[in-house]
């Protein structure tokens, strides 16, 4: 069973438009309604790849509703919390000359402090029944300061392995409680370490030699179309996939932490795992549904994922499924 969290919900809508010009009325060709947020979409694609899951985090209102409806019959079993405040929602504007989207991202309303105790007490329950756990995206306004880093304590201290999938504060706050893999971006992961210019390769295998070396047991950098770099006790490597023709590139990070999870709840090995993540992106991305893949395009991409690099650690300070200390301040 694998569990994902995903506090900052959101009803999401797609429009797809024949070219988007700003300042004027658009006229829309298509509307398609999906149960979002980050962690939403790793439901699918976990549920996709033959896994049993369950979703968690807070829901409300009509827009909270509208996304429970959606979530029946997706293979993903609900189960939110429902605090009465109205669930945000997202827009995602298609634009079929170029191929580009722009998104609208509400942020999420307030919640009440009582709402997050009493989700830590069902958090709790939830994850001593999964085999791993994912934290995905933001929070709503107002959530109390250390809140991943508690749901991350939780699951080390349960022996429950958990990915960490956000940025800024709280991914800085997230890493500090350990998580056994975190996926940022070339930004985020420039972020963290408080680097002010552009990381290149080698920037960016420096930056996950120092994550590793504080003790962290996996940091996934995703690269977009360039792969992925992926750090674990075996050494730090490098992932591509053959060129795709990208449908829809949202959700490909979503994709990618999904298949990082199922490889730790089926505790499959680090480059093994890191295949199938490259695979389940790139399948995601000729995907028009957000959160999906076709299983025939996944099938056709798994032989031709390639591990190009090993920049090896000098001395591993981990092992990879087994929970560990805190790590040290970076």
């Amino acid at each position: 069973m694998i569990l994902t969290v995903t506090m900052n919900a959101s009803l999401d809508k797609t429009y797809r438009v024949a070219r988007l010009d700003t300042g004027t009325v658009m006229r829309v060709r298509e509307v398609s309604d999906t149960a979002g947020g980050k962690g939403l979409n790793v439901a699918r694609v976990a549920a996709l790849l033959g896994e049993e899951v369950r979703a968690t985090g807070f829901l409300g209102g009509f827009n909270g509703g509208r996304v429970r409806t959606l979530l029946s019959g997706s293979g993903v079993e609900d189960a939110f919390v429902d605090t009465g405040v109205e669930t945000r929602a997202c827009i995602n504007v298609m634009d079929d000359a170029t191929g580009e989207s722009t998104e609208f991202l509400e942020p999420g309303a307030p919640v009440e402090s009582g709402q997050y105790a009493a989700f830590i007490d069902r958090y709790v329950e939830l994850v001593a029944a999964s085999d791993a756990v994912t934290v995905s995206g933001s929070l709503p306004k107002g959530a109390p300061e250390g809140f991943y880093a508690r749901l991350i304590t939780l699951a080390r201290e349960a022996g429950k392995p958990i990915v960490l999938d956000a940025s800024g504060q709280l991914l800085r706050e997230g890493v500090a409680a350990y998580p056994t893999l975190v996926k940022p971006n070339r930004d985020e992961i420039r972020e963290l370490l408080h680097e002010t210019e552009p990381l290149d390769t080698d920037g960016l295998v420096a930056a996950i030699h120092r994550l590793l070396e504080s003790g962290l047991p996996c940091v996934a950098v995703s690269l977009g179309a360039e792969g992925c770099l992926f750090g674990c006790h075996e050494g730090v490597f490098r992932g591509v996939v053959p060129n795709v023709q990208a449908v829809n590139p949202v959700g490909c990070g979503d994709a990618m932490v999904a298949a990082f999870a199922v490889g730790l709840a089926r505790r499959m090995p680090p480059l093994e795992t890191l295949r199938l993540a490259l695979a389940v992106s790139a399948a995601s991305a000729q995907c028009p549904k957000t959160g999906g893949f076709q299983q025939e395009d996944l099938a056709n991409l798994l032989p031709v994922v390639d591990v190009v690099h090993n920049f090896r650690i000098s001395q591993p300070s981990s092992l990879l499924w087994q929970p560990l200390p805190y790590p040290a301040h970076i």
